[in-house]
């Protein structure tokens, strides 16, 4: 496996190396290899755990916020949770070989259209050692070589678990160095890797900021998985109850990750009956209210909302609301202010839901379902290397599929062209 001291320009060159010989690993191998590394995992759980202790005591002493500290925190149901991800992915279908469309010709040329690995994969992500997991896994059953640059905060976590994954890796029958780790977390590395040529594609793993950089440093394509600012459209017409539920869990049950609900559209004759009960029940979930003024009027201890607080990913217990008049305000405000992420409504009325679902600009829509649900695990993909919100080769969680390409493979009997 990759020293991870390599200078970068030999990490990619190995990597590339290894990822020509993936090309003929075959799938039981591949399936071997997960689950070794599983269960390497599940062993090594108190080397892994020691590591993220560290990491977690610089990390507070840095004074990381709680919803950050939330994902790079681990504890044994979280190791086993990754482990568990590694067993999944063994267990989907390979995609590469796969024949995606194939056609004949009047000429009795047979086309194929067949899935393969992109190459080399490189993931540049912040302090959420599970990506280390889940890219390291994916990129493995794809037949890609994957070089991983993670945040200093977790970096005791991200080179336990490397260390751990090369080893089975290894054992199993994977080319070495097809999976590597940058232990040089300074930005200068950094610049080195987003233009390092050995890569087929780069994928970054974080907030708007992050995405950001990598856009405008990267050297080579960009597959990006960035900033959730979702929303919750509480419609007119929508069963209190139900979207009070919704609107809760979207917010409190995980405010650090991507798909967390930042803020909730009321219409305005249903915010009367919806917004008083809802927003006491947030603030007991110690969540901090920012509403246009009909908000403020309806509730105690509610912060005036800007247009900064409605562009906001906050990751955090805060909640900006707004009272519309209508869907088409809903929608108008959501691709305002959205980042084509996850985006929600919640309503009784079909014609209602179909509007809303045919002109919001995300990659996820729900009707009736809390925006928490975008996840690769959830959507049955396994797990994902992150939720895309572009819309070119790929958009929404990015699972197996998301990692391939295609070539067409032509067979003959000797045909020339005339």
């Amino acid at each position: 496996m990759s020293k991870i001291t390599d200078p970068i320009d030999v990490l990619g060159a190995k990597a590339k190396a290894a990822s020509r010989k993936l090309y003929s690993v075959t799938t039981d191998t591949k399936n071997k290899a997960l689950t070794e590394m599983a269960k390497a995992i599940k062993s090594g759980t108190e080397q892994i755990l020691q590591a993220n202790n560290e990491d977690m005591r610089v990390a507070a002493a840095k004074g990381t916020t709680a919803a950050l500290l939330d994902r790079l925190l681990l504890n044994e149901e979280r190791v086993l949770d990754m482990a568990k991800a590694l067993v999944d992915i063994a267990d989907l279908d390979d995609p590469i070989g796969k024949v995606v469309d194939e056609w004949k010709r009047p000429n009795d040329l047979d086309i194929k259209r067949v899935r393969v690995p992109l190459g080399v994969i490189g993931v540049i992500y912040e302090a959420r050692p599970n990506v280390t997991v889940e890219a390291a896994g994916l990129c493995l059953k794809t037949s890609n070589a994957v070089i991983l640059r993670g945040g200093s905060l977790a970096f005791n976590t991200n080179k336990a678990l490397v260390d751990i994954l090369q080893v089975a890796a290894s054992k199993a029958g994977v080319p070495d160095n097809a999976i590597a780790m940058i232990e040089d977390v300074s930005h200068e590395t950094a610049d080195k890797f987003m233009a390092l040529q050995d890569l087929d594609v780069l994928i970054p793993r974080g907030g708007e900021k992050l995405k950001e950089a990598v856009v405008e440093k990267a050297k080579v394509p960009v597959l990006w998985a960035a900033a959730g600012n979702c929303h919750t459209y509480v419609d007119k017409d929508a069963d209190i109850d139900m979207a009070r539920n919704i609107a809760i869990n979207a917010k409190v049950q995980r405010p650090g990750v991507c798909n967390a609900m930042e803020t909730l559209l009321v219409h305005k004759d249903i915010a009367e009956r919806f917004l008083p009960e809802t927003i006491k029940e947030l603030q007991e979930n110690d969540v901090e209210i920012r509403g246009d003024e009909t908000t403020k009027s309806l509730a105690s201890d509610v912060k005036e909302a800007t247009d900064g607080d409605y562009y906001t990913e906050f990751l955090d217990l805060i909640l900006a609301i707004k009272v519309v008049n209508s869907v088409d305000e809903a929608i108008e405000h959501i691709n305002k202010f959205g980042t084509l992420h996850s985006e929600a409504i919640v309503t009784a009325d079909e014609k209602t839901a179909e509007k809303f679902k045919t002109n919001v600009d995300a990659a996820v829509v729900y009707v009736n379902a809390s925006t928490r649900f975008t996840d690769g695990g959830e959507f049955g993909l396994g797990a994902e290397m992150g939720i895309s919100t572009q819309k070119l080769h790929v958009r929404g969680p990015m699972g197996l599929e998301a990692l391939t390409s295609t070539k067409y493979v032509i067979e003959g009997n000797g045909q020339v062209r005339g």
